[in-house]
C-alpha cells in the first residue's frame, strides 16, 4: 500500500471540542490535510518539540529520545496506519544498528517523538481518502499565520457575526458536537433576544 508523506502544518485548538487541540497534518506533495484531534498535554508536547523549548527538566518524550539515544536507537518514521471508528493508529519504525523495530504508538506520541527525531511521518492513501481534507482559501490562510508564528487568540463566541454563528453551529452538528451546538445556539438565542 501506498505511504504518504506527511508534514506538521500547525497546531489550533480543535473546532468541535473546546478542550481538545488539533494537530494538522499536511501532504507533502499534495493539498490534503489530515486533521487529527489531541489533549492539551499532547498538545504541549509537540509544541515544546516545534519551539525548540527547552524545558528545565525533560518531558516524557524527551526522557524517551533520550534513552534511545543512549542506546543506539534511531527512529526512522512514523507511520499513522490504521484508522478505526475515528481513532488513529500509529507506529514508530526504529533501528537499532542490527534490525528494524516496529512499536505500537498513540499517533499523539508519535507525532511528538517524530518532531524530536526530526523523521518523517507518513501515512496510508486509505486513511488520507477516509479522513484528509481540502480546506477553503480562508483556513489555508489561518493555518499559514499559525505555521508563521503569528497565532492569534481564538474568537469567543461573543466576537463572531449572527451568520459566522450559524455556519459554526451548522458544522458542529455535522460533527455531532451537541454540547458545542448548545453553546453557539444559546448565542444567537441571546442576540435575537436583543
Amino acid at each position: 500500500m501506498e505511504k504518504i508523506e506527511l508534514d506538521v502544518v500547525a497546531l489550533t485548538h480543535s473546532v468541535t471540542s473546546s478542550h481538545n487541540y488539533a494537530v494538522i497534518l499536511g501532504e507533502v506533495n499534495g493539498d490534503r490535510k489530515l486533521p487529527v484531534v489531541i489533549g492539551g498535554f499532547e498538545a504541549q508536547a509537540i509544541a515544546v518539540a516545534m519551539e525548540k523549548m527547552i524545558p528545565n527538566r525533560p518531558l516524557t518524550h524527551d526522557l524517551f529520545k533520550n534513552t534511545m539515544d543512549s542506546f543506539g536507537i534511531e527512529l526512522k518514521e512514523v507511520v499513522i496506519n490504521n484508522l478505526l471508528d475515528g481513532i488513529f493508529y500509529a507506529q514508530l519504525i526504529c533501528f537499532d544498528g542490527r534490525q528494524e523495530v516496529i512499536i505500537d504508538s498513540r499517533t499523539s506520541d508519535s507525532i511528538a517523538m517524530a518532531v524530536r527525531f526530526n523523521c518523517p511521518i507518513y501515512t496510508m492513501e486509505n486513511i488520507m481518502e477516509e479522513a484528509g481534507m481540502l480546506l477553503d482559501p480562508e483556513e489555508e490562510k489561518k493555518i499559514a499565520i499559525e505555521r508563521s508564528g503569528k497565532t492569534k487568540k481564538p474568537k469567543t463566541f461573543s466576537e463572531y457575526s449572527v451568520d459566522e454563528l450559524s455556519d459554526l453551529l451548522d458544522k458542529v452538528l455535522e460533527n455531532e458536537d451537541y454540547e458545542q451546538a448548545a453553546k453557539i445556539r444559546d448565542e444567537i438565542n441571546k442576540r435575537n433576544a436583543n
